[in-house]
């Protein structure tokens, strides 16, 4: 799969394409129909198919300070795009210049001048150009102006329930990631850099990665999880070694900590050395909320049940 950091990355000779447009945060089974579709189309049309994202998120452009937490990078985007079949992601950088073009200059700088766009599949509830005056109507009429044609596919839902993003977040914020896992299609994935904590978990008999999370990240409520610890490669992200892990999302109140972290005992490993490493958590199932306890004894008679019921829930 092509990766394109910007439309000028858009090979000169590239050829007509089926292209679908959006955020794409988390490429959740919603994401997923409209990636499918759009394969399909290329397919019947002898094309390749594109994926055009944009980063950073178009809503903290236009809002500034209302970033909405990621569910992915935009590497682990990319990633996942690649695995569902696409021939090449371009990832837009989303800029105020960008945000004040109308319907129809977006459309021709986006899809139709680099990207040849002979079909465009989106969502039907897409929008687009200066203060989202653009919809699915008004795209399928800028098509027989630029000579592409649209689909404008209903979203998915479950239950009455829509699946998109906002409610993924919702559902992480309550600690639902076994929810969120089903509308996402796999595991929710943290991502961050291992630094030095307190080391209070070596001292404990568990010692832990604590992760510096990436900005904006969707991190679950706190508590402790069942999950895996990924170690990923620093040059293109993807994993080289993985472990079963309990992890910790919490103030650890027992110490009276005052401030949020992220914490992975890979289990029965005492000799890793991850200090520095980028690395990776899913989320696989909530075990419980974090608790203060009145003792370190307690806590640690806990912590082994923790990992007991890890051990289980991942075997």
């Amino acid at each position: 799969m092509q990766r394109w950091q910007g439309l000028e990355d858009v090979p000169d000779d590239w050829g007509s394409s089926v292209v679908t447009i959006g955020v794409f945060d988390g490429v959740h089974r919603g994401h997923q129909r409209i990636v499918g579709r759009a394969r399909q189309a290329a397919s019947e049309l002898g094309l390749p198919v594109v994926v055009v994202t944009f980063d950073p998120n178009p809503d903290e452009v236009v809002r500034p300070g209302s970033h909405p937490p990621y569910l992915s990078t935009v590497r682990r985007r990319a990633d996942v795009l690649a695995g569902l079949g696409v021939d090449a992601v371009c990832v837009i950088e989303f800029t105020y210049e960008l945000s004040r073009l109308g319907p129809d200059e977006f459309v021709r700088t986006a899809l139709v001048d680099r990207l040849h766009a002979a079909r465009v599949v989106v969502g039907e509830d897409f929008v687009f150009g200066h203060k989202a005056s653009g919809d699915v109507a008004l795209l399928a009429e800028l098509g027989e102006k630029y000579d592409f044609t649209v689909e404008g596919l209903p979203l998915v839902t479950e239950d009455g329930v829509r699946i998109s993003s906002t409610e993924i977040r919702a559902r992480l914020a309550e600690g639902d990631v076994v929810g969120a896992a089903h509308d996402l299609g796999r595991p929710h994935r943290v991502e961050g850099v291992v630094v030095r904590g307190h080391q209070r978990g070596l001292a404990l008999g568990f010692p832990t990665a604590n992760l510096e999370t990436l900005p904006h990240t969707a991190i679950p409520a706190d508590g402790i999880y069942a999950g895996w610890l990924f170690a990923l490669d620093p040059t293109d992200g993807s994993q080289t070694d993985s472990w079963p892990a309990a992890i910790s999302v919490g103030t650890n109140p027992t110490f009276d900590g005052r401030e949020r972290s992220v914490e992975a005992y890979a289990l029965d490993r005492y000799d890793l050395d991850l200090y520095g490493a980028h690395v990776a958590l899913d989320f696989v199932q909530r075990l419980r909320p974090t608790l203060k306890f009145d003792t370190v004894d307690e806590l640690v008679a806990q912590m082994h049940e923790d990992v007991a019921e890890t051990r289980r829930l991942l075997a």
